[in-house]
Formats: structure tokens, C-alpha cells, sequence
């Protein structure tokens, strides 16, 4: 009798811990049939790694919750955590918006949760805090970087509370999450995974490219960047389409240090007796010093494309880049553009397709709009790399060696 009671036991701790952590509802209701890109979640897989790392780390253990998360967590802020958080961005629509759907629970939960993170009612039950903002629609509420879509979202309501023909598998294959990109019907999928030091994102099977990483690691301080033609269409079409073929530009080769300088203010302002009085502050500034190697088959379509748009002035400055002084050449394989006010050595050619940022505290430390929780997250980056070779991607996100892995650091 004992040993059929610990096994049912034994069976319904199973099935519990199945339906928990593993069963999940493939079906993504609020994908809406206009949108371009998907970033998918899996939310089920996310609190696996979490518990087995929490589990083989026991500091964390005796940290209470309010400890960790600094309030009410978002599993009790009133909202339906599906198994697959569903992030779109919309077809001709800005790069910086994109949007989600969930589903409210308890709406004086979540208005509570709301208020304590800082969010302030615009309007009728559109709330923001900085650049998110929130809607409230019924039992629904649309996130966004952007409410410029949420009144053309609203309207879908009805369509994605029918069955679409979306499901997780259309997207996501085993990975924590996914980044798909749809265009004309046909969907591109790479895999994305938090693991104890980095995020990497990857079209699935791909080497991590170690290789060009260790190079370039050894070279470069701050930035440098090498991009074909390809790679120089797909990173400027998010901003004008018709660059990469506009401008004629083959390849791009770019190296940077950032610095920080005195830069002075001049006002004008009147004394006692109304004379004009110029008045200068000094403030410090952080300023890149860059050097810029633009190839071109056609030198002349690239000049005309540039003083077209009124990118070259009367001092042979690129004035498409803000950071000024600056000086463009041309030369035998296209242009030069260089920083005046400190000389950049260039970076060794390594006939690769990649970009590298390496974290520095200037990057960071004037952002007066992050808060002191969000500046923590960028000081603990430790560099960003993408890669491309052929059909494959790469990008990584390298945070600096903690005692804890990621998932547990936030």
C-alpha cells in the first residue's frame, strides 16, 4: 500500500513538474500578419536555466524576492506570462519600434505594478516611462517603444483572437529564443541563447567564429568594423533602402577611439551698462576619433551621390557624420574620411565581414535618461561582436566574468 502511495505521489509530482516546466502552448495569438521581424521567448526553457543555475548557486538562495527584483516581480504584476513572449516589429514601419501583446490577469494588479515602476498615465489608460509605453486594451495590453501603432494595433483584436497560422515551430527550434525575419512570405530563423557569460544569436549550426573574434580582440581598443557589399545593404536598409545601391559603395572599412575633451560654449549676454559681453564655459565632451576607408567601383556615382544629399562641404567636410572636424580624400580605391583633430591608425585588413564595439566607461557615464540599475547592465557588457560568412551570422554579446551567470545577475 505504501509504495503504491508513493508512487502515485511520485506520479503526480511528474506530471505537475511536466506541465510546469515543460508542456506548452505552441499557438502565438498575437502576431499580427503585417509584421517583419518576430523575437520569440520561450518562457518555459528560461525558467528551467534559471532554477538550475539558481539550485548550483546556494548565495542566491537566502535572498528574498523583494531583494532580487526590487518590488513586485512581473509573475505577480497582474499580467498572463505565456510560453512564448511574443516581440514584432511592423512592416515600413521605424527600426526603434517594436511591440508585444499580454494578457491582464488582474488589472488592479497590473495598475499597481505599473505605478510602482514609474509609469505615468498620458492619457486613458496609455501609460510610459521613458521610451515604453503601454496600453491598456480590455482584458489585453499592447508594450511598445513607440505608441505610433497602437491604434492600428487595437483594431486587430479581432482577427488575433482567431486561430492564425502561426506557431512557435514556425520559429523557434530548441533555442531559449529566436529572432525571425519575414519577407515576402518566407521566413529566416537564428537561434538565440543567454549562457553563463554571453547572448549569442546564430543562424542554427553555425562556429561561434572564434577565430576572427581572437583577432580582433588583439587590435582593436574601442570600434572597428570591416563590411562587404552585402553587409553594407543589409545594415543601411533599416534606414534608406536605396543607399547601398544609390551611393555605389563596395566596401567599408572603419576603425574609432573614443576621448574625452574640453569643449568651450560661447554665449552672449550684457553687463551692467548694456555692452554686449561674450562669455565662454568650458565643458567636457566625449568625442570619437575615427578613420574611415570607403571603397567604390564607380568613384564619381559615390562623389555625385554625396554632394547630391549635401554631405560634402565647402571645407571637405562629411557632414553625414555629426562628430565634427572631419576631412574626406579621394584616392584610388574610393574615399578616406578621417577625424581632424586626432590622427587614427587603422586597424590590420583581415578580409572578414564583422563589427566589433568594445564597452568603455565613456560610452556610458553622461547617460543622464538610463537609470542607475540600467548603467549597471551596460558597465558589465564587455564587448559586442557580429560576424558574417556566406548564408551565416553571428552576433555575441560578451558581458565581463561575474561570480554569478547572467540569468541570476538581473
Amino acid at each position: 500500500m505504501k509504495k503504491k502511495l508513493i508512487a502515485f505521489v511520485v506520479l503526480i509530482a511528474a506530471i505537475f513538474v511536466y506541465f510546469t516546466l515543460y508542456y506548452k502552448d505552441k499557438e502565438l495569438k498575437f502576431i499580427p500578419r503585417n509584421a517583419d521581424v518576430v523575437i520569440l521567448l520561450d518562457t518555459k526553457k528560461v525558467t528551467r536555466q534559471y532554477l538550475s543555475d539558481f539550485l548550483s548557486h546556494p548565495s542566491e538562495w537566502f535572498k528574498s524576492a523583494d531583494e532580487k527584483t526590487g518590488g513586485i516581480s512581473i509573475r505577480e504584476s497582474g499580467v498572463k506570462i505565456p510560453d512564448f513572449l511574443q516581440v514584432f516589429h511592423i512592416e515600413n514601419t521605424s527600426f526603434s519600434d517594436w511591440y508585444g501583446i499580454l494578457e491582464i490577469k488582474n488589472k488592479k494588479k497590473f495598475l499597481t505594478y505599473l505605478k510602482q515602476k514609474g509609469f505615468a498615465e498620458k492619457k486613458n489608460e496609455l501609460f510610459q516611462k521613458g521610451h515604453i509605453f503601454i496600453k491598456i486594451e480590455g482584458e489585453n495590453c499592447i508594450l511598445g517603444t513607440s505608441d505610433k501603432a497602437f491604434e492600428n494595433i487595437s483594431r486587430l483584436f479581432l482577427a488575433f483572437s482567431q486561430r492564425t497560422n502561426f506557431t512557435s515551430d514556425t520559429f523557434i527550434d530548441g533555442s531559449l529564443g529566436s529572432i525571425s525575419v519575414i519577407s515576402n512570405g518566407k521566413i529566416r530563423n537564428f537561434s538565440m541563447d543567454v549562457n553563463a557569460g554571453d547572448i549569442e544569436i546564430k543562424t542554427p549550426g553555425i562556429n561561434n567564429l572564434t577565430s576572427i573574434i581572437s583577432k580582433v580582440k588583439q587590435k582593436v581598443p574601442f570600434f572597428a568594423a570591416e563590411l562587404d557589399r552585402g553587409n553594407i545593404k543589409n545594415f543601411t536598409s533599416f534606414f534608406d533602402k536605396k543607399f547601398s545601391d544609390s551611393a555605389g559603395i563596395d566596401y567599408l572599412k572603419a576603425t574609432a577611439e573614443l576621448e574625452r575633451v574640453n569643449d568651450t560654449i560661447i554665449t552672449y549676454g550684457y553687463d551692467d551698462d548694456f555692452n554686449e559681453i561674450e562669455k565662454k564655459t568650458i565643458q567636457k565632451i566625449i568625442q570619437p576619433n575615427y578613420s574611415i576607408s570607403l571603397h567604390s567601383s564607380d568613384p564619381e556615382k559615390t562623389m555625385q551621390y554625396f554632394e547630391n544629399r549635401k554631405w560634402i562641404n565647402t571645407q571637405r567636410q562629411f557632414t553625414a557624420i555629426p562628430f565634427q572636424p572631419n576631412v574626406i580624400e579621394k584616392n584610388a580605391h574610393g574615399f578616406e574620411i578621417r577625424s581632424t583633430r586626432k590622427t587614427v591608425q587603422p586597424s590590420g585588413q583581415l578580409n572578414e565581414n564583422y563589427i566589433f564595439v568594445r564597452n568603455n566607461e565613456l560610452l556610458y557615464s553622461n547617460l543622464k535618461s538610463f537609470t542607475s540599475n540600467e548603467k549597471k547592465i551596460l558597465s558589465d557588457i564587455d564587448y559586442l561582436f557580429y560576424g558574417n560568412k556566406d548564408s551565416d551570422y553571428y552576433v555575441k554579446l560578451k558581458f565581463k566574468k561575474k561570480n554569478l551567470p547572467l540569468i541570476l545577475r538581473w
